[in-house]
């Protein structure tokens, strides 16, 4: 059972739940009714504004469409107006521009190219819209005559700006590859920057435009005229520096003045020059004395000549190439790119062509000087042939894309002087077999004959053209091994060249020997000669070179050497068999002499004594220029003569053959010494 107070508080709570709940349901109807009442009012108002905006559209709509066609009047009127003002300028366009064109584009260029637009487009217009207008013919000369003026403004810009390169210039670009020290690049100004921008800008309105390609033909006369120009300019200055100074100068390039030019060698390409300053060294050092010295150095001014139409030419060459490739350069940036290989070729062709019959010239005057055995004029072909297969690879990338007769001047001119290089090689090699001069220009001392060093002289030049050598040699090959050609082939080829042209000297000079009736002037004469080879062989390093093919040549040489030493040392038996022990008479000491004795012992004193004067007297004038040599040979005849002398003289000094001894022991063992060291010496 639930106690009566609490079953009457649970009765309250609920009670007072249930008002709660009441309100509630009470709040919420009234919300409900004002809800409605406001849905009422909103519908209403938004059927009175859908009415409204009826009554406005219905109202606009018809003046909207009016408005917007008037608009679309006024657009089309604007632009029927600026379509008469753009037809009626082009009219107007001959009387606007016809001043700036008479007057030229020179200063103007800007202006003037401003007024071709301007033509040009009324030229258009007059071609569709009106081609029978007067209008039309007008413009169109007005275009004409305004291109020609562009025309002749390219042609005065390039003539009046286009400059010859000045040989100093050119030649700091040439040696600039050469120097070891880092210097600024030479850079080539053909035009001032102003000018070419310009010019730049009238080939391009002519190609654009003017659809005209002949200021590309005004571009390459103008051009290849200054690069010929050039060259031969720079040519001159060879001939005049060499016969001024001796020497071609160029300025020093980082911070000098082009006023002031610095005086610089050009590195010399190796020609006779080195062959004969090697010959006063090795004269210097014994190879050449007093005697025949004359026919030992040739002259020299011609030489001189030689050397300097070599460098000139080697220089020029260079040039070509430096010249060529910036001309290529200032080129691509006028002339349209379809063009520019064409114009290019075009534009070398005089210098190139001038460089070729040059080398032609050269060429024929090798043929020439072969004729007449002068092969000292040969040897310019050898740096000249090297300088250009040196330079072939340059002078390939330079011609690219120029036509293939361009292109093929160079190594017919290389395989021109290859043939007459190996022709003069050839010729040479049997000169030295066949030359016929045996009485005559014979040294009457014995010394080194003139064929002897004229022979070295061209072999050591040969030293500094060992590949272009080998290469003349192997161009006239018809074996298979010819066509796999290589440095080591090239040299077996001049390796046995030399030892040809060598052999071919020593039976010359065998043949030539037998010219001197005295047989021990004859071997002075071999000994001489075979030394004075030897020694130029070791002192160029010729003998290395020979050595490839004939490993004993220097033992070879020496043998002969000794074997004329030998043959020399003979023609003092005449004298000292005189005084041999051999040949002397027995007598008993203390024994008085017999007349027949005495007799025989005074021809012995006498035969001496005339022998040695003799031999003296005639010895005296021959020759062994080279002083070790000379010192050796006098040496062992002193010691041979002198001992024997010496025994003979102890033997028979104080022996009573003759009631005067003064008569027939005329000299003491020094002073026949003495004399045998005045052999030799013209001098003593």
């Amino acid at each position: 059972m639930i106690p009566p107070q609490e079953a009457s508080a649970r009765r309250r709570e609920i009670e007072d739940k249930l008002k709660q709940e009441e309100e509630t349901l009470s709040f919420i109807r009234d919300s409900l009714e004002k809800s409605d009442q406001l849905t009422k009012n909103m519908v209403s108002i938004l059927s009175s504004f859908e009415s409204r905006l009826m009554k406005l559209e219905n109202s606009i709509i018809p003046v909207h469409k009016q408005t917007e066609n008037l608009q679309r009047l006024q657009e089309n009127v604007e632009k029927t107006l600026s379509c008469l003002d753009h037809v009626i300028s082009y009219y107007h366009v001959a009387s606007d521009t016809e001043k700036i064109i008479r007057e030229g584009p020179t200063g103007r260029l800007e202006e003037y190219l401003g007024s071709m637009a301007k033509i040009q487009k009324a030229v258009e217009y007059f071609q569709d819209n009106s081609p029978d207008s007067p209008e039309l013919n007008k413009v169109k000369l007005l275009f004409e005559r305004g291109k020609e003026s562009l025309e002749s403004e390219f042609r005065s810009l390039m003539t009046r700006h286009s400059k010859v390169i000045s040989p100093v210039l050119v030649l700091d670009l040439i040696s600039a590859d050469d120097e070891l020290e880092v210097q600024e690049d030479v850079v080539l100004e053909h035009l001032p920057e102003s000018v070419l921008q310009d010019v730049i800008r009238i080939s391009r309105w002519l190609v654009e435009y003017g659809r005209n390609q002949d200021f590309m033909n005004v571009y390459y006369q103008i051009r290849s005229s200054q690069l010929d120009r050039s060259i031969k300019g720079l040519k001159e200055h060879f001939r005049k520096s060499s016969s001024s100074s001796g020497v071609p100068y160029s300025p020093a390039i980082p911070n000098k003045r082009k006023d002031t030019p610095t005086k610089k060698p050009i590195k010399r390409p190796g020609t006779i020059r080195k062959a004969q300053n090697l010959l006063k060294q090795y004269s210097q050092h014994g190879l050449d004395g007093k005697k025949g010295g004359s026919n030992l150095i040739p002259l020299e001014g011609r030489d001189d000549m030689l050397d300097v139409e070599t460098d000139a030419y080697i220089h020029c060459v260079s040039a070509f190439v430096r010249l060529a490739q910036s001309e290529y350069q200032l080129l691509m940036g006028i002339i349209p790119e379809h063009h520019q290989k064409k114009t290019f070729d075009s534009l070398i062709q005089d210098a190139l062509d001038g460089l070729m019959l040059e080398g032609e010239n050269i060429v024929s005057a090798a043929r020439k000087a072969i004729i007449r055995h002068d092969f000292s004029t040969v040897l310019t072909v050898f740096p000249i042939l090297r300088h250009l297969k040196q330079t072939k690879p340059e002078f390939d990338q330079v011609l690219q894309g120029t036509a293939a007769s361009t292109k093929n001047k160079l190594p017919g001119l290389i395989t021109s002087m290859e043939t007459i290089g190996a022709k003069a090689l050839e010729d040479f090699a049997d000169n030295i077999k066949n030359d016929p001069d045996k009485e005559y220009n014979m040294p009457k001392d014995g010394t080194v004959h003139e064929l002897t060093s004229n022979a070295i002289l061209f072999l050591q030049q040969l030293l500094d053209f060992q590949e272009t050598a080998g290469a003349m040699l192997a161009s006239q090959e018809t074996s298979s091994s010819a066509t796999s050609y290589n440095s080591e082939f090239s040299k077996r080829l001049l390796s046995t060249y030399i030892c040809k042209v060598l052999g071919n000297l020593q039976l010359n000079l065998l043949s030539k020997s037998k010219v001197y009736e005295d047989p021990a002037l004859s071997a002075i004469f071999l000994h001489n000669n075979y030394n004075y080879i030897l020694k130029s062989l070791e002192k160029s390093e010729l003998i290395q070179l020979v050595a490839v093919t004939q490993k004993t040549a220097e033992r070879s040489y020496r043998e002969h050497i000794e074997q004329q030493i030998q043959t020399y040392q003979r023609s003092w038996l005449k004298v000292t068999d005189y005084i041999a022990e051999k040949n002397l008479p027995v007598f008993q000491p203390g024994v008085k002499l017999r007349d027949k004795e005495r007799q025989m012992i005074k021809e012995r004193f006498k035969g001496f004594n005339d022998g040695l004067e003799e031999l003296c007297k005639i010895q005296k004038a021959w020759a062994i220029p080279d002083t070790e040599q000379r010192d050796k040979i006098r040496q062992a005849q002193k010691n041979i003569v002198k001992e024997t002398y010496g025994a003979f003289l102890h033997r028979y000094s104080s022996v009573p053959f003759t009631k005067n001894p003064e008569k027939y022991i005329k000299y003491r063992v020094e002073q026949v010494g003495d004399m045998i060291d005045r052999l030799f010496d013209t001098s003593a």
